[in-house]
């Protein structure tokens, strides 16, 4: 018995040693701009628009993620655009994905249809652009690999969910 209570132990205290070992610390002011892009959501006004957040993929047809005013980017919606009112901002001055991770205010509607995109065998909600304005070239991270700083090449083929 003696021997078996050594053994669970042991794998006991491998298990904590793994789990601490495997567990990424989170860079200093990380933490603080999470919470202050929370305040950020927390305070847009109420209204018919949307927020959007390019997310540019060279292989890849989605536009991007949309969320409304004062939801969290983890629950944004990867969006297929619809731009026959309304050409989006990138294509608009012929620079394919030149607003990579741009944040924008994004006036339109969802369509309440679904978009096939074949890179990613996925289908996803179809957005019509009627509008936007630019809110920054330069926002908050919202993914994973943004606070950790991984490279872009490393990702060119993983499709990131906001945080």
């Amino acid at each position: 018995m003696k021997g078996a209570i050594r053994f669970l132990f042991s794998i006991e205290v491998l298990l904590g040693a793994l789990f601490f070992a495997g567990c990424e610390t989170v860079p200093e002011g990380i933490q603080q701009a999470k919470i202050a892009m929370a305040q950020r959501i927390a305070a847009e006004p109420a209204g018919d628009y949307f927020i959007g957040r390019r997310y540019y993929k060279p292989d890849f047809k989605f536009w991007g993620y949309v969320r409304r005013p004062g939801q969290s980017w983890s629950e944004a919606q990867l969006v297929m655009l619809n731009e026959k009112q309304k050409l989006a901002p990138d294509r608009e001055q012929l620079s394919f994905g030149s607003d990579n991770n741009y944040e924008y205010k994004l006036y339109g509607s969802f369509s309440g249809d679904t978009v096939y995109e074949p890179a990613s065998n996925g289908m996803y909600p179809e957005f019509i652009l009627k509008g936007y304005e630019l809110i920054s070239t330069n926002p908050s991270p919202i993914f994973k690999s943004q606070f950790r700083g991984k490279a872009a090449a490393d990702l060119r083929y993983v499709v990131e969910k906001p945080e």
